[in-house]
């Protein structure tokens, strides 16, 4: 436990982590990747070049600080954080050199102003939230491992089937090379793939697009490019892969999961935020009569796995932003243009429905939006957003 006095030094910590929190986080991981290259090898090497991790390890050090004194509000984000960190493979002996370069970069950007009671604050502090992920993490790492067909790290996978979704996106079915029995999960969570490219290796998580079985992992991937034209590092590389070809997987992980529920249950994506959901609607529909699902897609030929929510017992909306007169008048869309709160609002006639959000973020923070004025409770929207964690409040 921190004493009284470390928790006051942090929290007046607090408005120059707001300001200067970025400037930290970057220099933090240039400082430790230039002395510890082999961590390249698990940070996402793309996110560090958009600088989303650095943007959203500022507002997690943040969180902690402006927490410190009610850390039970910061657990939900640690088991989300340790979800992802089991699954890509962080060890206890890492946290360590985290905190060294954190620490190192709080004082290269404060300067002055970091004087040895809140460098010596910051230290003790990091250790017990350190603490907290390790303890964590070892309980997912040892539940990982001893479920039912479960694994330790990673497992070789083949590629068992390639199938064409639409215009660069692909399922993959994988099947494990020792043929055993697969772990069941929860529907929504997804797994890690880690491939060799260059000099590094490189992971990415990939949410589970069919239901549980015993057989195979279906992921559904975009072939993803950036701003620049330059295309994603392991997407393209899985896109080039041939059917028979082997990967390393980790066991499923994630919190963003399909909850049992007597109330009315709607699910809502944009573009490939299709994936979780189609897994969570196809157990929703089990034991769950009243099932909405809301797919908003760009145009007809991005209707990612339409065919199979189609074929389940729930009612079906497809909403196209760009649609044909045709398209509307025989009912392949039921929306033309983008989701108003207006439209929204005529489909959804509950506000005590259990709402599942999942697409690109400018999309959820809308939709989230959207819900919170119609009148629907916080604690029903569950969403995930695929990379490193933003708020959509």
């Amino acid at each position: 436990m921190l004493s009284n006095e470390t928790i006051q030094i942090i929290k007046s910590t607090v408005p120059v982590l707001e300001q200067k929190g970025k400037d930290i986080t970057t220099r933090f991981y240039s400082l430790m990747f230039q002395d510890h290259p082999e961590l390249l090898n698990v940070f996402n090497h793309s996110n560090q070049k958009n600088e989303r991790q650095q943007t959203a390890l500022a507002k997690a050090v943040y969180a902690a600080a402006a927490n410190i004194d009610q850390l039970d509000k910061i657990i939900p984000v640690v088991k989300q954080v340790a979800h992802k960190h089991r699954s890509i493979g962080v060890k206890p002996e890492q946290y360590p050199i985290v905190g060294e370069y954190l620490l190192k970069a709080i004082k290269d950007v404060l300067g002055e102003a970091a004087t040895p009671e809140i460098m010596n604050a910051w230290a003790e502090t990091y250790g017990v939230l350190a603490q907290v992920f390790i303890d964590t993490e070892k309980e997912m790492y040892e539940s990982a491992e001893k479920q039912a067909g479960g694994w330790e790290g990673y497992k070789n996978f083949f590629i068992d089937r390639k199938v064409q979704e639409s215009d660069g996106v692909l399922s993959f079915y994988l099947k494990p090379v020792d043929r055993e029995s697969l772990p069941s999960f929860l529907p929504g969570q997804y797994i890690s793939v880690r491939v060799k490219q260059f000099e590094h290796l490189h992971i990415r998580q990939y949410s589970l697009s069919d239901a549980p079985n015993e057989e195979y992992f279906r992921i559904t991937v975009k072939q993803e490019t950036n701003k620049e034209g330059e295309s994603g590092t392991v997407s393209s590389t899985l896109h080039h892969f041939a059917e028979g070809e082997v990967l390393e997987v980790s066991a499923p992980a994630g919190e963003f999961v399909y909850e049992t529920t007597e109330n009315p249950v709607v699910f809502i994506s944009g573009g490939v935020g299709v994936t979780p959901l189609v897994s969570m609607a196809k157990k929703a529909v089990e034991e769950n009569e009243n099932v909405t699902f809301i797919q908003a897609v760009k145009d007809r030929s991005h209707q990612l796995l339409a065919n199979e929510l189609k074929q389940l017992n729930l009612r079906y909306m497809a909403c196209y932003e760009q649609a044909t007169d045709e398209e509307k008048a025989s009912g392949a869309c039921q929306l033309k243009g983008y989701i108003t709160k207006d439209w929204l609002q005529e489909k959804l006639t509950s506000t005590n429905s259990h709402i599942y959000l999942c697409g690109p973020v400018a999309f959820m923070k809308v939709l989230y939006g959207y819900l919170v004025d119609m009148g629907v409770t916080k604690e029903y929207i569950h969403y995930e957003v695929f990379g490193p964690s933003v708020g959509l409040a």
